[in-house]
């Protein structure tokens, strides 16, 4: 129950409490106001509380009093109602006594209790006799006899006022206090969740990822945290494989520092036999070794170079507006290159120029990358295709080369299609590789302006 609760949403969940809360209260005050009476007798038990409601004693005075007085023969017998006085008199302020006839039943005299012309009091009576259904007034009668025959009396009495008033408002005070309590500690819940994530969220900026978030359903507070711990994993997830990659390549760094000193030693033990002519008849032999090493070295550093390129983290392109011109004049220069070195290029170019959003250098790089490529594993024996054209928004540059025999077992990483991937996609790019037995094709796309 308390779990299909939490998966509830805020705004259900405020509506549920909200209604609980009412009910619980109602009830509880109804409770209350039933049980007023026994609360009532249990403080004057404890004598915290004592008034004249439904008082014996007084009704035990007027029939000892009644006695010594005489019943006026009617309201006019000014004289018989002046007399009877100190009988009426015994009342306090809050209750009135009335004397009717016993047979005829008309009004002989009475005296109406004195609380009732203090203006405040009427208007909180009245104001509360209709709130609690008239029970600040109480009204008994009984035959009582007097000297000069029986009468029948009235009583008022209004000390419940004094009561049943101030339980109603305590009464109120606690259904409604009941009320908010149940409200503020749902909304004291929520609070503490929302201040809970904010610790959270303030300990993930610290760099601490590996506290899991708590649980909270599936209600927007719920789903925010559930989001938040998702979020929390992928970040850790993506930092561990970064160390462990960024561990990696500075493994491999530091192992190909290490191989650049043996042949930086052999090549310097050569040229120190060349300076000093030990052996001067095998200068050629040393000299030609010493081009070999200088070529191992230079392929080392090449490779170093290519890995911190794909390493690089914060690289962001200066991007200007471009023609297709551009581009195309990077292609006819590579392809000029590579004919020099012995391949044979056809071009297919359009005619057409339109604008693109690029960077210069960057571009340079992507296609210095690709032709570097085409001479380390190209086939000279057939010839580069290098196309170009315009589809829709995009601008496609199409370059296929065949793969030479030996290029299969060639230690080969990818390096140059990796950082040509990653530059072309910070240009808001793509690419796409085909390779097909000895043919291999890279399609780059750019999105027109």
């Amino acid at each position: 129950m308390i779990r299909r609760f939490k998966n509830l949403k805020i705004r259900t969940q405020s509506a549920v409490v909200i209604l609980c809360a009412i009910l619980i209260a109602s009830a509880f005050f109804e409770i209350m106001w039933l049980n007023k009476w026994n609360f009532y007798e249990a403080v004057t038990h404890m004598k915290v509380f004592r008034a004249q409601i439904d008082d014996e004693d007084f009704q035990d005075i007027l029939v000892k009093e009644a006695l010594h007085y005489n019943i006026p023969e009617s309201e006019d017998d000014d004289e018989a109602v002046k007399a009877l006085e100190p009988f009426l008199n015994l009342a306090n302020e809050y209750n009135g006594v009335y004397i009717y006839g016993l047979e005829d039943g008309l009004y002989r005299a009475g005296k109406s209790p004195s609380i009732m012309e203090n203006n405040t009091f009427t208007i909180l009576f009245n104001l509360g006799y209709h709130l609690t259904g008239g029970e600040g007034e109480f009204v008994y009668e009984f035959p009582l006899e007097f000297a000069n025959g029986v009468a029948h009396i009235m009583v008022y009495n209004y000390q419940r006022v004094v009561y049943i008033y101030p339980y109603l408002l305590v009464c109120l005070f606690l259904s409604v206090a009941l009320f908010l309590s149940l409200v503020l500690f749902f909304l004291n819940t929520k609070m503490r969740q929302i201040l809970v994530l904010k610790d959270e969220i303030l300990l993930m900026s610290t760099g601490d990822l590996t506290h899991t978030l708590p649980d909270y359903g599936s209600d927007e507070i719920g789903i925010l945290t559930q989001e938040l711990d998702h979020l929390r994993e992928s970040l850790y997830d993506h930092i561990q494989k970064e160390q462990e990659s960024r561990q990696a390549n500075q493994d491999l760094i530091t192992a190909l520092s290490h191989d650049l000193r043996t042949p930086l030693t052999i090549l310097k033990g050569y040229l120190e036999v060349i300076k000093f002519k030990k052996n001067p008849r095998t200068q050629e032999t040393y000299l030609d070794r010493c081009l070999k090493k200088t070529e191992d070295i230079k392929d080392l550093t090449d490779r170093m170079f290519e890995y911190a390129l794909v390493a690089e983290e914060e690289e962001t392109p200066k991007i200007i507006r471009l023609s297709t011109d551009f581009i195309r004049q990077c292609l006819t220069e590579n392809c000029d290159f590579i004919r020099l070195t012995g391949f044979a290029a056809n071009t297919y170019q359009t005619e057409a120029s339109e604008t693109l959003l690029g960077d210069k250098t960057m571009l340079k790089r992507i296609f210095n990358n690709l032709f570097s490529n085409i001479l380390k594993y190209g086939d000279k024996k057939l010839p580069v295709s290098v196309s170009e054209q315009i589809q829709g928004a995009n601008y496609i540059v199409s370059i296929t080369n065949a793969i030479k025999s030996e290029a299969s077992q060639t230690d080969n990483n990818n390096i140059g299609l990796k950082n040509v991937d990653r530059m072309i996609r910070l240009l808001k790019g793509e690419m796409k590789v085909c390779r097909k037995q000895e043919w291999f094709k890279v399609d780059l796309w750019f999105p027109l302006q």
